[in-house]
C-alpha cells in the first residue's frame, strides 16, 4: 500500500522569512536587474534549483512617472503605499521600492504597511562603509541629487554627501529619463558621467554612488578613480540576505530615526553635511 505523506507544516519550514515584496517597474529595465540580482545570489548560496520567494508588483511606470512631471508626490505616495499594502496582505515579510528616486516617498509607504521597509539608502551607506567611503558623491535624478531625502538618509549613518552644481544636474536627469530608462544607452552620455564622477572626487567623494538603478546599465567601473557604488546591486544583495535568513528585514536601518526632510529648495553643488 502506498504511504501518503505527512501533510501537516512543517516547523523549520514555517520559520522561514516571508516572501521579499518587491514593487517594481520603475523602470521595468531596472527591475529586471533586481530579480537577476536577487535570485542568482540566492542560487550561489543554496545551489540546485533553489531561487527566491519574491512578490512582485510591477507598476506602469507611466503613471508614475506623470506624478513625477507633475509634482504630485501625495498621489504618488498613495499608489506606492496601496501597492505595497496589497504585497503585505498577500504575505510579504518585508518591502523594497526598487528604485532610488521613489524612496522620496518612503514615508508614505512606511505609514501604511506593518512589515519593514528595506531602504535603499541604508543598503547603500552600508556598501560606502564597506569601501571605506565617508563622503560619498551622488549622481541620479535631479530629486535624488538636489533634495534632502537621500542624503538625509546617508546622513543618519554618518556618512556626507557632495551632489554636482545645477546645470550637471539637469543633464544627467534627462539622460536618465529621456535615455536609459527607456532602454537607450550611449557614448556621449557615458562621457557626460565620466566628467561628474571626476568633479565630485575633485569635491572630495571616497566613491560614489549611482543614485538611479538604470545607470549601472550604462557606466563601468572603469569610468571612474574612485568605487562606483551601484545602488541597484547593493539593495539588491540586502534583498538575498534576507530571502536566505541571514539578515532580519530592519538590520540596515540606522539606530536613530533619520531627520525629517524640509520643503524641496533649489540645488546647489558642493557638500550635503551630515
Amino acid at each position: 500500500m502506498q504511504r501518503i505523506a505527512d501533510s501537516r507544516p512543517d516547523p523549520a519550514r514555517d520559520e522561514r522569512p516571508g516572501p521579499l515584496g518587491i514593487l517594481g517597474g520603475m523602470s521595468w529595465h531596472s527591475t529586471l536587474e533586481y530579480y537577476r540580482a536577487v535570485n542568482e545570489r540566492v542560487a550561489r548560496a543554496r545551489g540546485g534549483h533553489a531561487s527566491a520567494r519574491i512578490l512582485l508588483s510591477s507598476l506602469d511606470f507611466a503613471e508614475v512617472r506623470d506624478c513625477q512631471v507633475r509634482g504630485d508626490w501625495d498621489a504618488a505616495g498613495a499608489l506606492l503605499a496601496r501597492e505595497a499594502s496589497a504585497l503585505e496582505r498577500a504575505g510579504a515579510g518585508s518591502i523594497a521600492i526598487a528604485t532610488n528616486l521613489m524612496h522620496k516617498v518612503a514615508p508614505a509607504v512606511e505609514a501604511r504597511i506593518g512589515v519593514p521597509l528595506v531602504h535603499i539608502g541604508d543598503a547603500v551607506a552600508a556598501a560606502a562603509r564597506a569601501a571605506g567611503a565617508r563622503t560619498l558623491g551622488i549622481v541620479g535624478t535631479r530629486w535624488v541629487m538636489a533634495e534632502r531625502f537621500y542624503a538625509d538618509r546617508l546622513a543618519a549613518h554618518g556618512i556626507a554627501a557632495v551632489v554636482p552644481p545645477e546645470a550637471v544636474q539637469a543633464e544627467l536627469d534627462r539622460i536618465v529619463f529621456d535615455e536609459l530608462t527607456q532602454g537607450v544607452m550611449t557614448d556621449a552620455s557615458r562621457a557626460v558621467f565620466r566628467d561628474a564622477f571626476a568633479a565630485l572626487v575633485a569635491d572630495g567623494a571616497e566613491a560614489i554612488v549611482l543614485g538611479c538603478t538604470e545607470i549601472m546599465l550604462l557606466v563601468r567601473a572603469e569610468d571612474a578613480a574612485v568605487p562606483l557604488i551601484d545602488s541597484c546591486d547593493a539593495h539588491a544583495d540586502a534583498l538575498a540576505r534576507i530571502a536566505l535568513g541571514e539578515a532580519a528585514p530592519h538590520a540596515l536601518a540606522p539606530a536613530a530615526p533619520t531627520p525629517a526632510a524640509p520643503a524641496p529648495a533649489a540645488a546647489s553643488a558642493g557638500l550635503l553635511a551630515p
